[in-house]
């Protein structure tokens, strides 16, 4: 009883050695592995060792899921040396599951070692191909080694020396009253090559991941909080900037559609009375339609006084070169003079239109986009 406590302690301590190695490549589709075996099997016992020995093959599909325990899927075949309807006498499908000893009692480093030792069981099932009628069935079990050589630097191939026992579970049990009885086992010894497909980690086996100890880890943490202090530092600042940059842009809109004065001044022998403000937008020589009422009351006027003529003149503010300030400016006028000509029929000859460049009328610039129209009454002089 103490031999048994004294081993349990210490799987229990190997097992948890190894779960101090984190891995990555764990996924289902992850450390699947195919092979071949070829070799030999003999009677146990009453037999001849080597003249009762008949050729075996198998194949074997495995899964390896952890760097300690895998499962396996194997079927083997026995050559008849005997007369039989079949050129095996024997076939064996068995359920493996496969114990990695090296990383059982030692850490795996995330790289399987040159040779490592296996030890294998397992259970299945045997189909006898008798002479005549009437195959028979049977259950097996099977427990052995596996003597793994892992080959070349990416550790894809396994070659190995398979020593193993296999027990007909039903075999004479109801004279032996044991299913393991040596009496009817036989002894295999066989050779296998086995490729490891690539899983996801790119690697054709488990890889380990490096844990970091708990002082890394606060030091990292720490590191995370003061980077995430300046970046609300920074956020504070671009939401300053924003708010200005905001509302710089507010007062420029408000600057650049600030309506400019155009001033109707109606002028006779005794006074000169301001009529109608006709504006322009900054860069513009259109005449907006909310001042197209101001020039109607220019039309009207005049359409009333048959002997009144007008002067508009035509300003611009500051901004830009002196001959784009000259041409916008003759184009405002010209463009007053258009409409009351065109749409208000008033004749010609009875308006005159000039461009004056910058103005300087008024302390703030942008005000200076005017077109002041000066009616002059003729019978009143």
């Amino acid at each position: 009883m103490k031999k048994i406590v004294i081993s349990f302690a210490l799987v229990v301590g190997a097992l948890y050695a190894n779960a101090q190695t984190v891995i990555e490549g764990t996924k289902l589709t992850d450390n699947w592995s195919i092979g071949v075996n070829a070799g030999a099997t003999t009677p146990l016992t009453h037999s001849a060792f080597f003249k009762n020995a008949r050729p075996a093959f198998g194949l074997e599909i495995s899964k390896q899921l952890t760097p300690i325990f895998g499962l396996g899927i194997q079927g083997m075949g026995y050559v008849n040396t005997t007369s039989s309807k079949t050129a095996f006498d024997l076939s064996d499908v068995s359920l493996l599951g496969k114990f990695n000893l090296m990383n059982l009692f030692s850490a795996y480093s995330g790289t399987p070692r040159l040779f490592e030792l296996e030890a294998v069981g397992g259970v299945g099932w045997m189909h006898y191909y008798q002479v005549g009628d009437g195959d028979s069935n049977s259950l097996s079990s099977r427990v052995g080694l596996n003597l793994n050589f892992n080959l070349g630097e990416a550790k894809a191939w396994t070659l190995a020396l398979k020593p193993a026992i296999v027990y007909d579970l039903n075999g004479d049990f109801n004279r032996t009253k044991s299913h393991y009885n040596a009496n009817n086992a036989n002894f295999e010894l066989t050779a296998g090559l086995t490729y490891h497909f690539r899983g996801s980690n790119g690697e054709h086996h488990l890889a380990a991941i490096r844990a970091y100890d708990q002082g890394e880890v606060d030091n990292l943490n720490n590191n995370i909080n003061r980077l995430r202090e300046e970046l609300s530092n920074k956020d504070a600042q671009i939401n300053h900037d924003l708010q200005t940059i905001s509302s710089l842009k507010q007062q420029l809109d408000e600057a650049n559609n600030r309506q400019p004065v155009v001033e109707t001044v109606v002028e006779t022998e005794t006074m000169r009375i301001p009529e109608i403000t006709v504006t322009f937008k900054q860069g513009r020589t259109a005449v907006d339609a909310s001042q197209l009422p101001n020039v109607e009351r220019v039309a009207t006027y005049l359409n009333r006084h048959p002997q009144a003529i007008v002067q508009i003149r035509g300003y611009a503010s500051p901004e830009g070169s002196i001959t784009v300030n000259e041409r916008i400016a003759r184009e405002r006028a010209e463009a007053v003079k258009s409409i009351l000509v065109k749409k208000y029929r008033i004749d010609a000859r009875r308006i005159a239109a000039e461009g004056q460049g910058v103005g300087n009328m008024f302390s703030e610039p942008d005000w200076n986009r005017v077109s002041i129209c000066t009616i002059t009454d003729k019978q009143s002089r």
